[in-house]
């Protein structure tokens, strides 16, 4: 029976056939489809984004080729992420991961088996410029944690732009341990790039996104986690033979949050959200904002906030009017007539009728109101009294 070893050579093997074949193929209609992708317009179907032209969302759609995004972790939601951005038509993505593709990470929606071997970061950009050959990539197969690694990740978010020499437009942290994070966000404080930090518990049912703003919002580093709270080694808390934050609806939905906010922020429509969590168990969306901590233990950070509110101070101030509510003054009511309700409260209410169970923060737009006692009750005149025929005959007389 052949080895583990023996299968994946003989699958990579079998994939440089298939390249080599594929380009055969393909090499007549590369330059079409490299063209169609290209012809992003109103008249073309192929266009990803018209759909926020035609809505009203955004006027010009076409302005994300113009956005290079830079992508820490290529895992189970940094693949997906990348995959929608490449998707969208972003101009320019950075990809940084250390990790190979193995067996164990088909549960992603990302790889294939046949990749098993390749670096991570690699294998992506195989799949996304088959997927959009218009975006640019840049790959990076190194751990950003080291020391010479981490000059090199600041040189690219500060020069890999998609000029070359300007700032990448935004960072995406999708790695799976503390020790990266703090690494995206030392680099982050140092040259006052903006990010979104993401992460799925272990739990593989819960996950978060985090915007962060340096100097205007918390860092990683203000709320520092447990691990650090508590001086635990990440490393301890790793159980063998299983792999974190595994399941990938989950993966999938933080990811869409990822892009979705991403998106907002590079195209500027809606509201990017601070923090959004979110419970699979309860169907549970926390959010809340977070201004940063002044005893934050990064002193980038602190650098950047003394930055921020020099630049808030400095900016003209906006005076507000206060407006005065008009006194309503009624004309004299000689007769002193009110107009008040003929039920009281609870009569109100026992005639509204049932009310459906709603959930809590819900209520109804209107009521229909209980059907009056007896079936005739809308439909028949007062009989007591004198008729109408008696009446006639005492004016006829007068």
């Amino acid at each position: 029976m052949a080895s583990i070893e023996d299968l994946q050579k003989r699958i990579r093997e079998l994939e440089k056939e298939l390249e080599a074949e594929k380009q055969l193929n393909k090499s007549g209609g590369r330059q079409k489809i490299s063209q169609m992708s290209s012809e992003v317009v109103d008249s073309n179907p192929y266009s990803r984004l018209m759909a926020l032209k035609r809505m009203g969302i955004v006027d010009n759609y076409e302005k994300i080729r113009e956005y290079t995004v830079a992508v820490v972790g290529v895992g189970g939601v940094g693949s997906v992420t990348a995959e929608m951005l490449t998707r969208c038509g972003i101009g320019k993505l950075l990809l940084f991961d250390y990790d190979k593709v193995e067996l164990a990470n088909m549960n992603r929606l990302f790889y294939q088996p046949h990749q098993a071997g390749l670096s991570k970061v690699e294998a992506a950009e195989k799949t996304l410029k088959e997927i959009n050959p218009d975006v640019e990539f840049e790959i990076y197969n190194y751990n950003i944690t080291t020391i010479d690694n981490f000059t090199h990740f600041v040189d690219r978010i500060t020069k890999g732009g998609l000029k070359e020499g300007e700032h990448v437009d935004l960072v995406l942290s999708c790695v799976d341990n503390f020790e990266a994070r703090m690494a995206i966000n030392a680099a982050c404080n140092e040259v006052g790039q903006t990010w979104i930090e993401s992460g799925v518990s272990e739990n593989a049912v819960s996950g978060h996104i985090q915007f962060v703003i340096p100097g205007e919002t918390a860092c990683f580093a203000c709320a520092p986690p447990l691990v650090v709270a508590t001086k635990t080694d990440e490393k301890t808390l790793k159980r063998e033979g299983v792999c974190a934050a595994s399941l990938p609806t989950t993966m999938a939905v933080v990811a869409g949050f990822l892009v979705q906010n991403t998106l907002k922020y590079l195209l500027k429509f809606g509201d990017v959200t601070h923090y959004l969590g979110y419970n699979a168990l309860q169907d549970f969306f926390p959010t809340m904002s977070m201004k940063p901590n002044e005893q934050c233990d990064d002193n980038h950070c602190k650098r950047q906030q003394a930055e921020y509110k020099e630049r808030e101070a400095a900016k003209p101030k906006v005076v507000v009017e206060e407006t005065k509510e008009e006194v309503v003054v009624h004309e004299d009511n000689p007769f002193e007539i009110e107009l008040v309700s003929e039920t009281t409260l609870e009569e109100s209410q026992a005639s509204e009728g049932a009310q459906p169970q709603l959930a809590e923060g819900l209520k109804v737009a209107y009521t229909v109101p209980a059907p009056e006692q007896g079936d005739q009750a809308n439909n028949t005149v007062e009989s007591e009294g004198q008729s109408l025929e008696d009446l006639m005959n005492q004016m006829k007389s007068l």
